[in-house]
């Protein structure tokens, strides 16, 4: 069984600076695995080692910051066979649709059972990649899952809650998947699985490796910006008369208005 999980690098949020216009600066920030693809490594890794087969690869896609050795290291750390890195510096900063069409175009070129990606990533959240890749390639897509029951000839069984049910899907191979943050704690790598990380095969590949993509613009980002933030207001009802307690309504319905 060949597993693929999506990992994407996102900016230490400690190392973003907001500038008095809103704008973020993120041109010294340092980048680490986005928090919610850790969820989707540990599932990967975990069906794996209960199966007792197959292999896990890593896949990465993005500009210049994937030649960050260290991120690297971490991604392997964390129980992948191997990491395939997709670089090019136009794929910084791409948006879900364009991120799924590379996606799709990698996968469909190494192959694969199984594409694992996190509930969405930990800068746009956009939480489109996975559906949007299952489309591409033609394969059953299935969001949200909380849980991996097993596999067995061909079909994974897994569950996922809904607001108020809870559904138990069989999903025919090859399939997409994207995993909440409730199926697991992701495990912290211990230094043997650090130091053994630096021995695990690394292939880059470029825009002209995954043949033809795709010119069309769906959407353009126009910018990104902090939200202002609001002066806090401390008002200090004293009493407990009807009319003091009257006024503090009135304060709440003005605040919740």
């Amino acid at each position: 069984m060949k597993i693929v999980v999506a990992c994407k690098l996102v900016p230490e949020e400690q190392d973003i600076r907001i500038e008095a216009d809103g704008s973020l600066e993120m041109g010294k920030a340092s980048y680490k695995i986005s928090p919610f693809d850790l969820n989707a490594m540990e599932a990967a890794v975990q069906l794996r080692n209960h199966a007792k087969e197959g292999t896990v690869t890593a896949l990465s896609i993005g500009g210049r910051e994937l030649e960050n050795t260290k991120a690297r290291k971490d991604i392997l750390s964390r129980g992948a066979d191997d990491l395939i890195l997709v670089m090019d510096d136009d794929f910084s900063g791409i948006l879900p649709h364009k991120t799924a069409e590379i996606m799709a175009a990698s996968v469909r070129g190494m192959g694969f059972d199984l594409l694992i990606c996190g509930d969405g990533s930990g800068d746009l959240y956009a939480q489109q990649v996975a559906m949007r890749t299952g489309g591409l390639l033609g394969v059953a897509a299935v969001s949200g899952v909380s849980r991996i029951l097993g596999m067995e000839a061909g079909t994974l069984r897994v569950e996922r809650v809904l607001e108020s049910v809870v559904e138990v899907l069989e999903i025919p191979l090859p399939a997409v998947i994207s995993v909440s943050t409730d199926i697991n704690v992701p495990a912290i790598p211990g230094m043997k699985a650090i130091l053994s990380a630096a021995k695990k095969p690394v292939t880059v590949m470029a825009a002209e490796d995954l043949g033809p993509l795709s010119s069309s613009v769906l959407v353009d980002m126009v910018e990104v910006k902090a939200p202002r933030q609001k002066e806090r207001k401390k008002l200090i009802v004293e009493g407990d008369s009807e009319e003091k307690i009257s006024e503090f309504i009135n304060h709440l319905r003005k605040v919740l208005n």
